[in-house]
């Protein structure tokens, strides 16, 4: 079981950056991707990126792309999801977690955090 912890959320403007971070833990980490979810009010869950356990090989929404990068210290225990040129729809709760497989899609995850609020003004 891998454990996760999200931080860095808060309130920016449209067009600001900020960085997330997700700290995990556990057994056999290097068997695990980990990623990037959200989700709006109201809205589904919506699959934001995915980072291998290298660092060699990322994924990203369509939503997302070109926006945001994933990246990760392994030598922390910590990955990062930076953020930038934000968008007011990109207001939602960040989750992090673990996947076993490399997945393109929310399909694969084990479980996800708590998460992390971010609002995005406009």
């Amino acid at each position: 079981q891998v454990l996760v912890a999200e931080s860095g959320g808060g309130l920016v403007q449209a067009g600001g950056s900020l960085r997330l971070s997700c700290s995990f833990s556990g057994r056999e980490l290097n068997k695990y991707l980990m990623g990037w979810s959200r989700q709006a009010p109201g809205k589904e869950r919506e699959f934001v990126a995915i980072i291998n356990w290298r660092g060699d090989w990322t994924h990203y929404g369509d939503s997302v792309q070109g926006r945001f990068t994933i990246s990760r210290d392994n030598a922390e225990n910590t990955f990062y999801l930076q953020m930038s040129s934000f968008k007011p729809e990109d207001t939602a709760v960040y989750s992090c977690g673990p996947s076993p497989v490399a997945t393109t899609s929310l399909l694969g995850f084990s479980s996800w955090g708590q998460g992390t609020q971010v609002t995005v003004s406009s």
